[in-house]
């Protein structure tokens, strides 16, 4: 048998890139032969094996023929008689669909094997599919849009964009896993150029299917398309790009409707979250001057008391986009400095609640947040 890295480990080494992980493809082996071997087979779908040291994940060579819907609807034949051109030709793009020996001291050795032009696109810049069953995946679009935003200075090859469109067309994205369309659209709003994903998926039509129909309007709309350009190049990378792009991409939009659309993808409800309550931040800076009670409600639907670190971060968002922050940052410093634990140990020392409100008069636990609440209050209407 022999090993080979394939794809994305020969391609960022190529572009001069960091190589985080390898895959591995094993020709001329069999699932017995991997097992003897000590390797531990993993998955059900196709022959994966755990090294038994490093636990990294060897796939034997494989082929693939289309028999039902999605990315799913594929038998897969793993047998020691398939090639490693066999293998790379049911590959995404060229430029994935490059390989390279290992040795026995498990080196890359020998020259680059590149089939299907993976170095020559990579030389001119360009996102090509492998073959004509690229139009099978669904999944691919999703993929070629996500490379096109990590890698921006490509060009996507027009023959490659009819056949996405052609996936469109075939009615197949439907069938992708909420799951996995979502692990695709994070990874674009985390690259390079995120809005570089949004575009493919309009210019082939999948924008109506995968995203939110606020956002897809938006696209189509040039003054707002540039305006969302603008906003999201302005954003500097972050320890979590994907939540700040999701969070401006749906700023226009209800929570009701980022809501219905987090449903649809399964976004984590932890950046469902944080959409949210950007898209209530900035409408809120964006109806005028602000009011003391309206920066108390947000600051209490964000839970700035308990999750300072989200709200500091929704903050710094709304300040590259060139928004005016200093006077709600302030207004926090001054919330946050009420001391919440004296206001309520005096209350509990209090015996006449005549002064508080009716709901509040034989309810202890109300009367102290309530005066919390005033006095939080009171400390931010300077800054509004």
């Amino acid at each position: 048998m022999k090993i080979y890295a394939v794809g994305g480990a020969i391609r960022d080494a190529l572009l001069g890139l960091p190589v985080h992980d390898i895959d591995y493809v094993v020709v001329g082996s069999s699932p017995a032969e991997m097992s003897a071997l000590g390797y531990r087979p993993v998955g059900s779908e196709f022959p994966v094996f755990l090294h038994p040291t490093t636990q990294a994940e060897y796939a034997l060579a494989r082929t693939e023929r289309k028999t039902g819907r999605g990315y799913q609807g594929f038998t897969f034949h793993a047998e020691p008689d398939v090639s490693l051109e066999e293998d790379l030709g049911r590959r995404d793009l060229t430029i994935n669909a490059m390989a390279q020996a290992l040795d026995s001291a498990g080196q890359l050795s020998g020259p680059i094997i590149d089939p299907y032009g993976g170095q020559a696109d990579l030389a001119a810049r360009i996102l090509r599919h492998v073959s004509p069953a690229f139009a099978e995946d669904p999944l691919r679009l999703l993929r070629l849009a996500r490379f096109a935003a990590a890698l921006p200075s490509f060009a996507i090859a027009p023959e490659t964009m009819q056949v996405a469109q052609t996936i469109v067309r075939s009615g197949e994205l439907q069938d992708l896993s909420a799951e996995r369309v979502w692990q695709e659209i994070s990874r674009g709003f985390g690259s390079t150029q995120p809005l570089r994903m949004l575009e493919v998926f309009q210019a082939t039509g999948a924008a109506a299917i995968l995203l939110a129909h606020g956002t897809e309007e938006q696209l189509a709309d040039v003054q707002a398309a540039k305006a969302l350009a603008i906003a999201l190049n302005l954003i500097s990378l972050s320890e979590d790009k994907a939540a700040d792009v999701c969070a401006v991409v749906l700023s226009n939009l209800s929570a009701a409707d980022i809501t219905q659309w987090a449903e649809h993808v399964r976004m984590p409800h932890r950046i469902r979250d944080y959409a949210i309550l950007f898209s209530a931040l900035r409408n809120l800076v964006l109806a005028g001057p602000l009011s003391a009670h309206g920066v108390m409600t947000w600051f209490n639907r964000a839970d700035v008391w308990r999750k300072p670190e989200r709200t500091h971060a929704l903050l710094h968002l709304l300040q590259q986009l060139n928004y005016l922050t200093e006077p709600l940052r302030l207004a926090l410093e001054a919330a946050q400095a009420v001391d919440a634990a004296q206001i309520a140990q005096a209350n509990t020392r209090l015996q006449d609640l005549n002064t508080q409100s009716v709901g509040a008069q034989n309810n202890p636990g109300e009367a102290i947040r309530i005066a919390i609440e005033a006095a939080r209050l009171k400390a931010i209407e300077p800054y509004c």
